[in-house]
């Protein structure tokens, strides 16, 4: 199945707590049949061959978060406001690896990236303060590529990193 639209945000107040809910707004979605996907992966390459890609062009709209896991991986996390027609924006939150987070932690609030990546969930412990601990699920953007986009470079390509090895 190929479905095409847009990753969108919004806000859900539920029991006094502020939840940040992501959604997909199809436009085109169609089914493809397996012909037509042999068809197509015998034109391209495996590598070409794309699922769950998501690209996004928007804004940094809060400082990126930058930290080493307990094993000591590098990760970055970012809120990317994108917007959409109608004076809308969608903050996605995203999170970059390694020589990607590196990249990030030096970014300015208000800097214009263009990123490639995928949607996924992810499970982490939420420690309180009186020493319970509560699983959560994070759902995001992992970053596979960015690029800044420079205000005075209509070309629209400035600098990429790749991501390394996950």
């Amino acid at each position: 199945m190929l479905v095409k639209g847009q990753f969108r945000s919004y806000n859900s107040y539920e029991s006094e707590k502020n939840r940040l809910i992501l959604t997909v707004f199809a436009k085109d979605v169609r089914i493809i049949s397996e012909e037509e996907q042999s068809e197509e992966e015998n034109e391209m390459t495996k590598k070409d061959v794309v699922t769950n890609e998501v690209v996004l062009v928007g804004y940094i709209c809060k400082k990126p978060i930058y930290r080493q896991t307990p094993f000591g991986r590098e990760i970055a996390d970012i809120l990317l406001a994108v917007n959409r027609a109608y004076n809308k924006s969608d903050y996605i939150p995203c999170i970059a690896w390694g020589r990607n987070a590196r990249f990030c932690q030096n970014l300015e609030v208000g800097s214009q990236i263009k990123l490639v990546g995928r949607v996924q969930s992810r499970t982490y412990e939420k420690k309180h303060d009186d020493g319970s601990v509560e699983t959560r699920v994070a759902y995001e953007v992992s970053v596979g590529s960015l690029e800044v986009i420079e205000e005075n470079d209509h070309e629209n390509t400035v600098e990429t990193e790749n991501q390394e090895a996950v």
